[in-house]
């Protein structure tokens, strides 16, 4: 399948997804999933200015995204789909079946309400309990930030109770 990554990261399009993912897995193209993104032609732009000409960068609502998706599993190049929550990776799953096997949490960061589990990794209860229905559909969870650091297994992630590693 040439999505290779499956990701979530609130900071969406920036260095460690286009060079820290983008070199190993030899990227041609990011599909950005994100409702609001996908109206708005002037943060769309801010994000490909991060992205080099040789890579295309796809601005997808959920619903797109899934209508889309065959489009981009037929694509010869490798890819990788970021989403920026949890929430919009769940919807993703649930409107493609088995197509989603894998998901990398790659950074969900502090905000009130969240404890950490890892240096880049904060979750509230209701984050912890979607990752878990993740889980519980099939779906392979892992953090890993870059490629060469150990995938931390879901369960390995969640026993981690309010200090980072």
């Amino acid at each position: 399948m040439p999505v290779e990554l499956f990701r979530i990261d609130d900071r969406r399009i920036h260095g460690q997804v286009v060079v820290g993912w983008g070199q190993p897995l030899d990227l041609g193209f990011i599909v950005l999933v994100d409702d609001e993104i996908a109206s708005s032609d002037w943060e769309q732009e801010l994000y490909r200015m991060g992205v080099p000409p040789t890579m295309d960068v796809y601005f997808e609502s959920v619903a797109t995204a899934a209508g889309d998706f065959a489009r981009y599993a037929r694509d010869a190049r490798h890819g990788v789909l970021l989403t920026s929550d949890i929430d919009t990776m769940r919807q993703l799953v649930q409107r493609l079946p088995n197509a989603i096997r894998a998901v990398n949490l790659g950074g969900i960061h502090h905000r009130p309400g969240r404890s950490p589990k890892l240096r880049y990794v904060f979750l509230d209860g209701a984050e912890e309990d979607a990752l878990r229905a993740l889980a519980a559909c099939g779906v392979v969870v892992s953090a890993q930030d870059v490629p060469a650091a150990r995938p931390v297994p879901l369960d390995e992630l969640l026993a981690v109770h309010g200090a980072a590693k």
